[in-house]
C-alpha cells in the first residue's frame, strides 16, 4: 500500500496534476514493482500565503510525501527517488532543486483498509522489493 501527497503553489500545480500523477505512479511501479491499478494520490494546491519555502527554489517548488508499508529495500527507495527526479525534470521541466521527497514507512498492522488491518490482507503484489 502506498499513498502520495503532493504540495505546491496552486498556479504551478494545477496545470500539471495529471501528468505529475502519471510520472509518480510510473516511478512507483518501476522501483517498487507496484501494480498499475493501485494509485492513491492527493494534491494540495496552496495559495502563496499558505506556502513558505526555502531560498533558492522557484515558484514551482513541490513537496511529495509517500506513506507506505515498510519492507522496501534502501536500493528500491533510492531508485524511486532517482527515477522521480529524472522523469519530473524530463517530462515536466521540474528542476531537481524544486522537488523534495519524503518516504514514511509504517508496519502493515498500523494501516487499515477494506475493513481489515493491513497485516490481515492478502496483497496481490510483493512489498519486499
Amino acid at each position: 500500500m502506498a499513498q502520495v501527497k503532493v504540495y505546491a503553489l496552486r498556479r504551478a500545480l494545477d496545470p500539471i496534476k495529471r501528468q505529475l500523477s502519471d510520472v509518480i505512479h510510473a516511478c512507483v511501479m518501476e522501483a517498487f514493482a507496484y501494480p498499475a491499478d493501485k494509485r492513491a494520490h492527493r494534491f494540495f494546491p496552496l495559495e502563496e500565503e499558505d506556502f513558505f519555502y526555502p531560498p533558492g527554489r522557484s515558484e514551482r517548488y513541490t513537496i511529495i510525501e509517500l506513506s507506505m508499508f515498510e519492507g522496501r529495500s534502501v536500493d528500491a527507495k533510492k531508485q524511486f527517488m532517482r527515477l522521480l527526479f529524472e522523469r519530473a525534470e524530463r517530462e515536466l521541466g521540474l528542476a531537481p532543486m524544486d522537488l523534495e521527497l519524503t518516504i514514511s514507512e509504517t508496519p502493515k498492522h498500523n494501516w487499515a483498509f477494506r475493513g481489515l488491518p493491513g497485516d490481515e490482507h492478502v496483497l496481490g503484489y510483493k512489498v519486499e522489493v
